[in-house]
């Protein structure tokens, strides 16, 4: 029985591909695209590879049980994008017999009617409350929102990826146009409604595969849908907010920690925890939602899929104390900072330097390195320019970049033992962590 996951290089985001089921009968998911110049590159020679491994003829579409995007997030669904593009034209290099998209749009999580979350799994219907009560499509407006914010006025991560999710709104529009064009079912596993997580929700299998959905959670998305509610009636009653206020009112735990899809697959006896960009203490809450894990308690899964490319802002110590892993996978190559030094901390004061587990790295130590180094000179820039603009600012300028202080370099350097845990994703080949039997590809 194979088991494995084919993690990519994705430049600061995701791309992997599940592989599980008999050998003679070998089954994919595709969970992420990454940003743009990852679908060319990195993951189209892939599933290239595959195809010619499974022996198919020339012309034969290769199956893909589920293409799976976590949330909406440039980083995330641009890659997924450019596949489907390539699928629509009139003569792709190989063609992909995908069975179902698993995605849960902004739309389906903003135009579903309480009412119907409460039942279980929402719709977005054309008639929801967003263009029904204020005539104006939310979506868009949220995303003009994210395009009028200048660089210089996005003070922090959270505020960043905010501004990212809600200018991605529109390519998950365009990704739900795709996947209807190309026959892909939405979310079929879910009657196709809303993927969420609900207290005793059943997991869904796929042949030998068991998919256990712990996030987004029902609850959070009902106090979502409330914020959202409320926006709409002061846009209705003409109490405008300024787009600032807007993306701040969204900001607190809405866009960027509610929308990402986060799922426990398990197959003969193992686990991979596959978490997109969302929050340790909420993976925390949602497995105990699934009934999972125990309040206060410990789940061991084999594999572990670090949140948003290992940002500190997603973690604490205890995250890795509760849910320990023998392998941990780190998407990101030093834009916005990730993987952060204070993550890889944290995973050392959970774990020790002499537990058995093993750190995968998508990029060489030094090449993730550069990019931090580069995106804390341009925070660090920003912030005297801040405050220069403002003197009176309390709000800290950061000290100058330094390698034993902030590199990963130092850090593995002081830790040797932790050193020897390190795989390096290669661009050239496969980088398959295998749970069950070897993936011969």
């Amino acid at each position: 029985m194979l088991f494995s996951l084919d993690v990519l290089r994705a430049r600061k985001g995701d791309c992997l591909m599940l592989h599980f089921g008999p050998e003679q009968d070998p089954h994919l998911i595709l969970i992420d695209g990454g940003p743009s110049d990852v679908y060319k590159p990195f993951l189209k020679p892939r599933l290239q590879k595959i195809h010619q491994a499974r022996d198919l003829d020339e012309q034969a579409a290769l199956p893909v049980d589920v293409v799976m995007v976590s949330h909406v997030d440039d980083d995330h669904i641009k890659g997924i994008l450019d596949l489907t593009r390539e699928q629509r034209g009139n003569s792709p290099d190989m063609r992909l017999d995908v069975t179902s998209l698993w995605h849960n749009s902004f739309d389906d999580l903003l135009k579903t009617k309480p009412d119907e979350l409460v039942a279980g799994f929402g719709t977005a219907s054309v008639a929801a409350a967003a263009e029904g009560e204020a005539g104006i499509d939310s979506g868009s407006v949220l995303a003009s929102f994210g395009n009028q914010m200048r660089e210089d006025e996005i003070e922090d991560e959270d505020m960043h990826q905010t501004v990212e999710v809600l200018s991605s709104i529109p390519q998950g529009r365009t990704l739900r146009d795709d996947a209807k064009a190309l026959g892909w079912k939405p979310n079929h596993k879910f009657k196709g409604k809303l993927i969420l997580a609900a207290k005793a929700a059943k997991p869904v299998t796929l042949g030998d595969l068991k998919v256990t959905v712990i996030g987004p959670m029902q609850p959070q998305l009902l106090a979502l849908q409330k914020q959202h509610d409320e926006w709409l009636r002061a846009q209705k009653e003409k109490k405008k907010k300024s787009p600032e206020a807007a993306l701040a009112a969204f900001e607190d735990e809405s866009i960027p920690n509610l929308s990402s899809i986060v799922v426990l697959a398990e197959l003969g006896g193992k686990s991979m925890l596959l978490t997109g960009d969302a929050r340790g203490d909420r993976i925390l809450e949602g497995m105990e939602l699934a009934g999972l894990l125990k309040a206060g308690g410990k789940k061991h899964v084999d594999l572990l899929k670090v949140p948003h490319h290992g940002s500190d802002n997603n973690m604490e110590t205890i995250f890795f104390k509760r849910v320990p892993a023998d392998h941990y996978v780190f998407s990101g190559d030093g834009e916005h900072g990730n993987p952060e030094r204070a993550t890889l901390q944290m995973l050392l004061d959970a774990r020790g330097a002499d537990a058995g587990y093993t750190i995968h790295l998508t990029y060489p130590v030094a090449e993730i390195d550069a990019g931090r180094k580069a995106d804390w000179e341009k925070e660090q820039g920003k912030e005297k320019a801040r405050k220069k603009k403002n003197p009176a600012s309390k709000k800290p300028v950061r000290e100058d970049w330094s390698a034993e202080k902030h590199s990963l370099t130092a850090f593995f350097k002081n830790n040797p033992k932790m050193a020897k845990k390190l795989s390096i994703v290669e661009g050239s080949k496969p980088h398959l962590i295998d749970l069950l039997k070897p993936l011969k590809l």
